[in-house]
């Protein structure tokens, strides 16, 4: 079966958004994006809310982009042609490899682990993971944690009581001192 996977950059507080909207501190040097590269090599399908969706609408274009070095060229041609479900209650419309979702996250979800198919199903956007979390549908945590403090805005974490158990699976740390957690949830 599928995993339902569920990475982002993150602040060492918590928050994948400052409270000012901002999350510029995210910035990845090299070493970092090649990681994100990576990443999304081994994922079937994205799954994204309309805030992440509208970011990420940059890199539709971004093949076309003559200030972009190989590795933005390489994730570009990684992400572009990756099928994404949207969920949103304000979009009658999306781009490129996108779709809008027919029904509600657990049902998408599992008519997409029915589905044959390679990679792993990946949430990107704290709403939509935390609405994912609360139904206990998130198999795997993936943290790229920050060396920052923003003080407050969007967090990477559901704020509900809810206890959930996770296992270790890799650590690592990069020269920028920006450090990667790998948690799947014990079932």
């Amino acid at each position: 079966m599928r995993r339902v996977t569920y990475s982002m950059n993150v602040s060492l507080d918590g928050y994948i958004v400052g409270p000012d909207g901002r999350f510029d501190w995210s910035g990845p040097d090299e070493e970092v994006f090649r990681f994100w590269i990576e990443e999304i090599r081994g994922v079937g399908v994205h799954l994204l809310g309309r805030r992440l969706y509208e970011t990420m609408l940059y890199w539709e274009t971004a093949d076309q982009e003559p200030s972009f070095d190989d590795s933005m060229r390489e994730w570009a041609s990684l992400w572009n042609p990756l099928p994404k479900v949207v969920f949103s209650t304000t979009l009658s419309a999306v781009q490129g490899h996108a779709r809008l979702a027919s029904g509600g996250l657990a049902e998408e979800i599992e008519r997409l682990r029915a589905e044959p198919g390679e990679g792993e199903i990946a949430i990107g956007g704290a709403t939509l993971a935390a609405e994912a979390a609360e139904l206990g549908l998130i198999d795997e945590y993936r943290a790229i944690v920050y060396p920052v403090l923003v003080g407050g805005g969007i967090p990477f974490f559901p704020r509900h009581e809810r206890h959930v158990d996770l296992e270790l699976v890799e650590t690592r740390t990069f020269s920028s001192k920006v450090v990667y957690f790998h948690y799947r949830v014990a079932r």
